[in-house]
């Protein structure tokens, strides 16, 4: 009689990640999808308001983030999303519709940067578009599929490189613009305007999209260190410092460039960077780059820990919640979302890519928001968090989530 085989040891993630990476990956993710992407189209709809927009987005994204946050505490699993609504509502069928938004969300995002940063490289080469894509999304995908402390030590390096990099923008348009604080009431003059308000709430999606990452790091929970502690701190972190960085640079940028310009500009903070040093924008061209290839490493990493995720808990099929012994990295999820990205990228443009993805984004806070104030009002089995907020947030998060998403379909 044959012997039984011994059955293979279970592989986990790895805990891996502190603070500082935490944050460093928010960061990435946020930033690099951002500013460098999408300042442009921001601007070609709202104008001078185009701080105004980025500043109701994160006021949206706030009771979110705290929603985030304690989730995070009572549940440090790598399905996000789909586990809180699980839980909060007891469906799994709910859990599943989630999940897959939150997957959609990674690869429609991570496609949207994939056209931001051939933008930039084709200042460098004269190559198609296509094939640029290609080419980044798949050498990314590879980062990714590496290990997730490499993933993320090569994108904290990168962040750190494209937040020098909107500092210097910053520097420079302060000794350039003398008028920047002069010129502050065209900031907010005329939104009592029916025009200038819809093209304000327009822009305020595309803002949206921008601050899409702090929830990324809900989706890397198993691979980070005393999350409990340590993924509320990365996220208001995260938050906090990409909205000052957002009003800061599109507001030089606005008063540096017109915003007609700006908008019609295939590489935008390249052009800022000339307007307000007069020095070659090869540069930061070149820090463009980093931070958009850095945005689609972060969205590759999360989409694939959310089929990962999925799959481990029996709702997707079993052979996507594999780990490589090697790399700790679930290959199979990786290699899905970098064909699906692909695909996407190929076929859809930038600003119809960002609003979707934009739209996903604010019904999955909804429904995840809805299923904080469930979970308060039944008691529901839980462990302790080390982070809580009053019923009155998660309603709070949930009604500024449905009043943009209508905003943005019927304005």
């Amino acid at each position: 009689m044959m012997a039984t085989p011994p059955l293979a040891p279970h592989v986990a993630l790895a805990r891996r990640l502190n603070l500082p990476l935490a944050v460093l990956f928010g960061l990435g993710v946020t930033i690099g999808a951002g500013i460098y992407v999408l300042i442009g189209a921001t601007a070609g709809r709202a104008g001078m308001h185009a701080p105004i927009a980025f500043l109701l987005a994160a006021l949206v994204m706030a009771p979110t983030a705290a929603v985030f946050a304690e989730f995070a505490t009572r549940l440090p699993v790598s399905a996000g999303e789909a586990a809180y609504v699980e839980v909060g509502f007891g469906s799994k069928v709910l859990a599943i519709a989630v999940g897959a938004m939150v997957i959609a969300v990674g690869v429609i995002s991570a496609a949207a940067i994939g056209h931001g940063s051939a933008g930039y490289i084709r200042t460098f080469i004269d190559l198609p578009t296509n094939l640029i894509i290609l080419t980044v999304v798949v050498a990314m995908g590879a980062v990714a599929a590496w290990g997730i402390l490499q993933s993320v030590a090569i994108a904290g390096l990168m962040t750190l490189i494209e937040i020098g990099g909107l500092l210097t923008i910053i520097i420079a348009g302060v000794l350039h613009s003398p008028d920047l604080v002069t010129r502050l009431p065209e900031m907010w003059t005329g939104l009592t305007s029916l025009p200038v308000l819809t093209g304000t709430i327009s822009a305020t999606l595309l803002a949206f999209f921008a601050f899409i990452g702090f929830e990324t790091l809900a989706n890397v929970a198993e691979e980070v260190r005393v999350p409990q502690r340590t993924l509320p701190r990365a996220i208001f972190i995260t938050l906090v410092t990409s909205t000052v960085f957002y009003v800061l640079v599109t507001w030089i940028a606005l008063v540096a460039v017109p915003s007609h310009e700006l908008a019609a500009a295939p590489a935008p903070l390249s052009l800022v960077f000339e307007r307000v040093t007069g020095a070659s924008p090869a540069a930061i061209s070149m820090i463009a780059i980093v931070a958009t290839i850095n945005g689609i490493i972060a969205q590759i990493v999360m989409a694939s820990r959310v089929v990962y995720g999925l799959a481990d808990r029996k709702l997707l099929p079993s052979s996507l919640a594999h780990i490589a012994p090697q790399t700790q990295t679930p290959l199979p999820a990786t290699a899905v979302v970098v064909a699906a990205i692909l695909v996407l990228a190929i076929v859809f443009p930038i600003e119809s890519l960002a609003e979707t993805s934009a739209r996903l984004t604010l019904m999955i806070f909804a429904v995840v928001n809805a299923a904080l104030v469930q979970l308060k009002r039944t008691g529901g089995n839980l462990p302790a968090a080390h982070f809580t907020v009053p019923i009155a947030i998660p309603i709070i998060g949930c009604l500024l989530c449905v009043a943009l998403l209508l905003g943005s379909l019927f304005g």
